[in-house]
């Protein structure tokens, strides 16, 4: 039986070697991560099987754009291979949104496969007036309104909001990377 749980630390580590495994190590240069790299996410999940083993993750993030209300980025969202094919994915969106819905939010916003996330809802047409902070191929940014009209008027550039992560220039040495975006004084 697997159990989706609120992250928590201790889950860091399997966390990270799970999203290597299904991202690659090209995982880090991609546009959504400018928006996550450096902030905690908001809200954040983790599926443990019956042996206390990581086997799925997903979070989100606090972004805004103009004209959006609550705003958050979903991703990334990665199961464990032996896990797939399960519904885990789906389990993990279903309580993530909830989450979301349930603390106020008003939309979310994804890059992503549109096959698989319109079943949620997700579509291309809410995030036409929305740009990102580098490439993105038009019709994987979708969004979904958890309220009506959270999306309907937002426009220009997402920005990554919400708090810093005390700890994130710390840990850079650590793990292998290295900060994308300047961070001036």
């Amino acid at each position: 039986m697997i159990e989706i749980l609120d992250e928590a630390p201790e889950h860091t580590g399997a966390r990270e070697l799970l999203l290597d495994r299904a991202f690659g190590p090209d995982r880090h240069q991609k546009t959504s991560e400018r928006l996550r790299e450096g902030r905690v996410p908001a809200i954040a999940l983790t599926a443990l099987d019956d042996l206390g083993a990581l086997v799925g993750t997903l979070r989100l993030w606090h972004v805004t754009a103009e004209g959006g209300q609550g705003l958050l980025l979903l991703g990334p969202l990665a199961v464990e291979a032996t896990c797939r094919s399960e519904g885990l994915g789906a389990r993990l969106m279903r309580a993530a949104l909830n989450q979301a819905a349930i603390a106020g939010f008003g939309g979310v916003i994804l890059v992503g496969d549109h096959a698989y996330y319109a079943r949620f809802g997700f579509s291309p047409d809410l995030t036409l007036g929305l740009d990102l902070p580098g490439p993105v191929e038009r019709h994987r940014f979708l969004g979904l309104e958890l309220k009506e009209g959270a999306l309907a008027g937002a426009y220009g550039l997402v920005e990554a909001s919400g708090a810093e992560d005390p700890v994130y220039e710390q840990m850079m040495p650590f793990t292998g990377l290295r900060s994308v975006t300047s961070r001036a004084a």
